[in-house]
């Protein structure tokens, strides 16, 4: 029920672009999170982002008015996760990273915790080997921002028991998300239809058919897309674009999902998108 929230105890390993908007979103209603990540400085600007983002959530109505915000505890020790009813992994799309994390997760939680990987494209049941209890493991694709964007993917992998998708279903009603549920593929359903896309408005850029601004306006104006494909990789962040491309290019062999070479390029400069204050546009200044 949606004013269970009290009952809820959340970890999320990963203080990113992702991690940072699904601690506010937790927070903002009414759950307590410990975020987890490896620096004490990425910890700091985690809770001003957090405290930003609430704002901005707040101003959008996005929050629900009659509960008080959860406590924000930050540690670089994964330990401090290990009470939680519900762990979180949010951390790069890079298997290797994302499996270390989730074995050792698996390691310090209490027996029956369910664990959640905000996986945008590494099929869960691959990331399920390397947990303790694969049943207890499912995938929620949150879209980017979470505290605005009800909608999430919820993967069921070939292992997922029905009563950790009980549990994650319980979960996101407290934070009045609607989850639907698929089964388990590399690049789910939106990323297999969205990633492809990107790629595909980045190779008219790099050959010189349009200019970011006219590819993102014929999309917006032509097929009703809220923002275009190119703003949305900038949203995303480019550099976690072509990890997740090289996950969908390495599992389904498909050429669309071959990062260009000018995404290549981006990312080899350091233009990441927002959150580094350039990427197929220019937003003066870093966007949290």
């Amino acid at each position: 029920m949606a004013n269970d929230y009290a009952a809820h105890r959340l970890a999320i390993v990963g203080a990113g672009v992702m991690g940072t908007n699904i601690a506010t979103l937790a927070v903002g209603h009414g759950v307590p999170v410990v975020l987890v990540d490896l620096s004490d400085d990425v910890l700091s600007l985690a809770r001003a982002a957090i405290a930003q983002k609430l704002r901005h959530a707040q101003l959008m109505g996005a929050l629900p008015p009659d509960r008080p915000r959860g406590e924000l505890v930050t540690s670089v020790s994964l330990g401090d996760a290990a009470d939680a009813t519900a762990v979180i992994e949010a951390v790069v799309e890079v298997p290797e990273t994302k499996a270390k994390v989730l074995a050792e997760i698996s390691a310090l939680v209490r027996p029956g915790t369910t664990l959640i990987s905000n996986t945008s494209c590494i099929p869960v049941d691959e990331l399920a080997t390397w947990v303790t209890h694969a049943d207890k493991l499912a995938g929620v694709h949150f879209m980017n921002p979470p505290y605005l964007i009800k909608m999430v993917e919820v993967i069921r992998g070939a292992r997922t028991s029905d009563a950790t998708l009980e549990s994650v279903s319980s979960l996101l009603a407290v934070l009045g998300r609607d989850g639907l549920v698929i089964e388990d593929s590399a690049g789910f359903v939106i990323n297999r239809l969205l990633h492809p896309l990107i790629n595909s408005a980045a190779m008219l850029v790099q050959e010189g058919i349009a200019s970011a601004e006219v590819v993102d306006g014929l999309l917006e104006g032509c097929l009703g897309h809220p923002t275009g494909p190119l703003r949305t990789a900038d949203l995303i962040g480019l550099d976690n674009l072509v990890d997740s491309l090289n996950v969908l290019y390495e599992r389904r062999e498909d050429e669309s999902c071959r990062p260009c070479e000018l995404l290549l390029s981006k990312v080899r400069a350091g233009d990441l998108g927002q959150k580094t204050g350039r990427g197929f546009y220019s937003y003066g200044k870093v966007v949290l």
